[in-house]
Order: structure tokens, then sequence, then C-alpha cells
């Protein structure tokens, strides 16, 4: 089965694009509350620390080699 947010898809190689889609949802929750919108502001919140939590918490998984996925590839 898929995962519904996969840390290690190559889209997440990058520490500022984990950040990015992590704190998105997070800042959109904050507009959703200031606006009134409580339900959506919830659910917001909910995916922001749910991408939090999978993407900057969990992270990807680190390679057998030692080597974080924002290290350079060595030679």
């Amino acid at each position: 089965m898929k995962k519904f947010l996969d840390p290690n898809h190559p889209f997440f190689a990058k520490a500022w694009v984990r950040w990015v889609s992590a704190l998105v949802p997070v800042a959109w929750a904050f507009f959703e509350f200031v606006n009134g919108s409580t339900g959506w502001g919830m659910l917001s919140a909910a995916l922001g620390a749910f991408a939090f939590w999978m993407l900057i918490v969990r992270g990807p998984d680190q390679p057998a080699d030692g080597t974080g996925p924002d290290d350079p590839p060595q030679a």
C-alpha cells in the first residue's frame, strides 16, 4: 500500500521543501481561524501537524552509508 505522505519520495529530498510542505498548511490554518472558519482551520491544522510529524520529526530514512538526504554525494 502506498503511503499518504512519503518522506522518502524524491520530491522531499531537500530540507527546505519538507519545511515548506509542513508549514504551508499551518499558515493556512491560521488564515482560516482568523476568518472565522473553525472547521477548515482545524482540518488544515491537522494536515499541517501530520505533515510536520512525517516530514520533519520522523523525516526520511537514513541510507546505509551514513549520509543524510541533504549531504552532497561523495566521490
